[in-house]
């Protein structure tokens, strides 16, 4: 049976979608249906908010000498 919404995704698909976007690109249909979830939900995007936190401070993290 074909999916009704191809392109709905319920926040636990979503939130898995901004995951796999820190180590791979994502596929364009995968895009979509992030980028469309990420407009209509409330949670999702403060996720993904953490997530770019977390990513800027490991960054930082990476860069520390002991000089700093």
């Amino acid at each position: 049976m074909k999916a009704r919404y191809p392109f709905r995704r319920t926040c636990k698909e979503a939130s898995a979608l901004l995951i796999a976007r820190e180590d791979r690109a994502l596929p364009w249909h995968e895009r979509v249906a992030l980028k469309l979830h990420l407009a209509m939900c409330d949670a999702c995007p403060r996720f993904e908010r953490q997530l770019l936190t977390m990513r800027q401070a490991m960054g930082r993290w990476r860069a520390y000498t002991e000089e700093d």
